[in-house]
């Protein structure tokens, strides 16, 4: 009787290098793999292989399908699986790409412990809240400093928009001031951006147009966005800790924790790459979306979040 072939080691979610989006596939099992092919016309079907064991997050678009042996494999890798519209954010503004979490019993306990044991706390939660702001100030000063493309278009964070936010953060007394400070901060970042690209930008959420270049800024927001979201998921769900107990937005959204995680990679990574591509005619979703990709792996962004998160969660206070 042969021997059962042992499954290969898999690489650490935080240091996983793939994000995939697939859209007008079939993503399905084969020979002991995980592959998609595309309807192409031809006689002999050409498969492509999806390393899943290397890969944290799996986005099928439009016109996808997935066997239920693939998704099997796939949530035996910890990938997070989610559907999602064109381009890689959702076709309404009001829908949210639905993540087929992996239900696996071998999972970290610890952190999801000690997030409650805050969480409960009123106190404790603002105060967990006002770390991740302070943190998002730092990376987003931290990133535009260094970014070449900013600084060939002398395009700089403005001081008081930090100075503001970090003032306001350690004096409000309730999540609700720390919203309107944060509001107050994103309409700096998109006028700073916006002038230094020379657009008469306003952020519109899943408008879906794309005819002139504030159009374009705001569609690549969206797509840059919900890659964002796929990695907090990525980072929380590694670390067992539900998407239930936000800190800041949607009391009302089981998912809302993952809008606050992703919020520290959003201002330094997917906003300045936005504006760039969006003001360049001749950037294609793909390009933006293998950009970024390609942005998020070399600052280690996914990495980043569990290290974070982590930090938060085990924070004496």
């Amino acid at each position: 009787m042969s021997k059962a072939r042992p499954k290969p080691r898999q690489i650490l979610l935080s240091k996983r290098a793939n994000i995939f989006y697939l859209e007008h596939a079939r993503v399905l099992q084969k020979d002991e793999r995980i592959v998609w092919l595309t309807e192409s016309g031809e006689d002999v079907e050409q498969y492509f292989n999806l390393p899943e064991r290397n890969t944290a997050l799996l986005l099928l678009g439009k016109g996808t399908s997935i066997t239920d042996a693939a998704m099997r494999r796939l949530a035996e890798s910890n990938v997070l699986v989610g559907f999602c519209g064109s381009g890689g954010s959702p076709l309404f503004a009001s829908a949210d790409p639905v993540f087929l979490t992996p239900q696996s019993e071998y999972r970290p306990t610890e952190y999801m412990q000690a997030w409650v044991r805050l969480w409960s706390n009123e106190a404790h939660r603002l105060e967990l809240a006002k770390a991740l702001i302070a943190e998002r100030i730092a990376l987003t000063a931290k990133t535009w400093g260094k970014n070449g493309e900013l600084l060939q278009k002398r395009i700089a964070l403005p001081p008081s928009a930090a100075d503001t936010l970090h003032r306001r953060a350690v004096a409000v007394p309730d999540t609700q001031g720390l919203l309107l400070a944060e509001a107050e901060w994103a309409r700096a970042l998109y006028a700073a951006l916006s002038s230094g690209y020379g657009l008469s930008f306003t952020r519109q959420e899943g408008a879906g147009a794309r005819g002139t270049k504030e159009e374009r800024v705001n569609a690549f927001l969206d797509h840059g966005n919900y890659i964002a979201y796929g990695l907090a998921a990525v980072a929380l769900n590694g670390l067992g800790i539900s998407y239930a107990f936000p800190l800041l937005h949607g009391k009302t959204r089981r998912g809302a924790l993952v809008f606050d995680v992703a919020d520290l990679i959003k201002d330094a990574y997917v906003m300045p790459l936005a504006f760039e591509c969006g003001a360049d005619p001749r950037t294609k979703d793909n390009t933006f979306r293998a950009r970024l990709i390609e942005t998020l792996q070399d600052a280690d962004a996914l990495d980043f979040l569990f290290g974070f998160v982590k930090q938060l969660a085990e924070k004496q206070l």
